[in-house]
């Protein structure tokens, strides 16, 4: 890993790799809330995560090699459920591509105990790591110019769901009952689906 100054007062950690990086998050979340690390905000990424308010930045990004980071499970988030109906328009396709039946993709994905890795993209948007390596699916060739709100999507190993219509290119496969339980500016945090949040699945009939 490697700790580099980011702006005048946060450090880059770039971990490497995904796993990593969710280890590397942990634990310093961990350290946070033991009083060991004085940050405002810890903020991951695919790869990285960034401590950002720290009084003095190149100490810690000169000291953060020392530190001994283990991956401390009694930090990760909340276990949310999501009801969703694997009725996508893109299911078919990505039962061809898993090599199943389209039946079959409901009982794949949502046997999954997923993680939030990070967000992007658009507010409340989560990256839901934990589908297996031999599901990687890949982006559609051509990508819509607007997805619903609530539609349940895989790229890569990464599932999402998107909080609002926009444009995507992800594999729709399921919808959720109620996506305005995904953002709500009004509330804290707005994010439904945090970092290290750990994610559910259901299977309902809309």
């Amino acid at each position: 890993m490697r700790a580099l100054p980011s702006g005048p007062r946060g450090v880059l950690i770039d971990c490497g790799t995904g796993e990593a990086a969710r280890a590397c998050y942990r634990a310093l979340q961990a350290r946070r809330v033991n009083g060991l690390l004085d940050a405002t905000d810890l903020v991951p990424g695919a790869t990285t995560v960034l401590v950002d308010g720290v009084d003095e930045p190149e100490l810690l990004a000169a000291d953060f090699p020392e530190w001994a980071l283990n991956d401390d499970a009694e930090v990760r988030g909340e276990t949310v459920e999501i009801p969703v109906c694997y009725d996508g328009p893109d299911l078919a396709a990505v039962a061809a591509l898993w090599g199943v039946e389209p039946e079959e993709v409901a009982g794949i994905h949502s046997a999954v105990d997923y993680e939030s890795a990070f967000c992007g993209f658009t507010p409340g948007f989560a990256y839901l790591e934990g589908l297996p390596e031999r599901y990687r699916t890949p982006r559609r060739d051509s990508p819509r110019t607007s997805v619903p709100a609530g539609s349940v999507a895989v790229a890569g190993t990464y599932t999402g769901v998107y909080p609002r219509s926009s444009p995507g290119g992800w594999q729709l496969i399921a919808t959720m009952t109620n996506p305005t339980r995904l953002w709500n500016e009004h509330r804290e945090p707005a994010a439904l689906l945090v970092p290290g949040t750990r994610v559910r699945f259901v299977t309902v009939t809309i």
